[in-house]
């Protein structure tokens, strides 16, 4: 898992610094980033942090043998997901309305690019995070841990799959918390 969680932060890391070079380069037109709503993409982005904490939840429900808790908590984790990208399909529809595409400039080709990647980055997750809240209802989770993984007084802290998609919601949500700050937030304090 590390090494995908490296490649992507390489990845993301490179979306992100080519955002800033074209940010200041070229210099996004004050009317494309005057479009952007910080406000409701501020909420949507605590929907997706709060996301996390509840995953973190329904780990520890599973680490505490508690598979109603963790049902429960990916339940929730999926729906703040989903929230989270209906929320980006709804300023993505928003843009384009705004004349705001992948062709009309190079600040839509840049956050249509950046924020999309992402998007697809939490779809991927909640198609895993489905996968294991369908698991959890077959009973899958119920089972012990096999034989000598077991950690003292329970099963193994996150169990195998579990514990590494959580490693990759966390990420994609710090992404997103970067991602945030640099298209939103910095342009309200510089001169882009």
């Amino acid at each position: 898992m590390q090494t995908v969680v490296f490649t992507e932060a390489f990845f993301f890391l490179c979306l992100i610094m080519s955002y800033i070079y074209l940010a200041y380069s070229t210099g996004f037109e004050p009317h494309d980033l005057s479009k952007l709503d910080i406000g409701t993409s501020g909420i949507y982005t605590a929907l997706l942090i709060i996301s996390s904490f509840t995953l973190h939840l329904a780990e520890r429900g599973y680490d505490r043998g508690n598979t109603r808790a963790l049902k429960a908590w990916l339940i929730i984790t999926l729906i703040l997901g989903a929230i989270f990208l209906i929320g980006q399909g709804r300023e993505y529809a928003h843009l384009i309305q705004e004349k705001i595409t992948l062709e009309s400039s190079v600040f839509g080709a840049s956050f249509f690019t950046l924020t999309g990647f992402h998007g697809l980055h939490v779809f991927i997750g909640l198609i895993i995070l489905s996968i294991m809240l369908v698991l959890a209802f077959l009973g899958d989770f119920n089972r012990p841990a096999p034989a000598g993984s077991e950690s003292p007084g329970g099963p193994p802290p996150g169990g195998g799959a579990l514990g590494a998609i959580a490693i990759y919601w966390h990420f994609v949500d710090i992404v997103w918390v970067v991602v945030f700050t640099v298209v939103y937030v910095l342009p309200q304090f510089t001169n882009i």
